[in-house]
């Protein structure tokens, strides 16, 4: 029985050969005449809940235990950061239109208004990246810099 992404297995014996005998999803189709969507949605699974019921226990269901499988693992979404550009007096505006051409693959019209937009306001925002993606561009704008020696700043911020 199928229910809003969770699985139940009322056979006892199948669930305990599903999580016993490591069968693949192709073995268990075979064996399990009848429960295909099961044997399929246990294929799929990665965290397993065995919920049991005392066998000699009064349970209402005769003794049988149900395996109960989640069938969707939920990702999170990274966390956004921005990579900003401070503005200095002593970097080239033309050094920074090539930088965020070069390394933030901008046209030069865009490259430009960013350009701009740091030297009248102090600060300009040159992509919205996950963190790992974002300290690697800012790593090496700034690794760029030092050897074309340019005093030139980057920070990341959260979005």
């Amino acid at each position: 029985m199928v229910q809003a992404g969770v699985v139940i297995i009322d056979d006892v014996d199948l669930g305990e050969k599903i999580m016993n005998t490591g069968m693949s999803e192709t073995e268990t189709k075979c064996s399990c005449s009848g429960s295909k969507a099961a044997a399929r949605a246990v294929g799929k699974m990665k965290d397993v809940e065995r919920l049991s019921a005392d066998k000699e226990g009064d349970d209402g269901r005769g003794g049988q235990s149900q395996l109960v499988l989640d069938s969707r693992t939920k990702t999170k979404k990274p966390s956004m950061y921005k990579v900003l550009m401070m503005n200095d007096d002593y970097t080239p505006m033309e050094f920074v239109v090539h930088v965020l051409q070069h390394f933030f693959n901008m046209s030069g019209s865009q490259a430009t208004a960013i350009m701009l937009n740091v030297h009248r306001r102090g600060v300009g925002v040159c992509g919205v990246y996950s963190y790992e993606v974002a300290e690697a561009k800012a790593t090496k704008v700034m690794d760029y810099a030092r050897q074309n020696e340019h005093p030139l700043q980057l920070q990341l911020e959260k979005e």
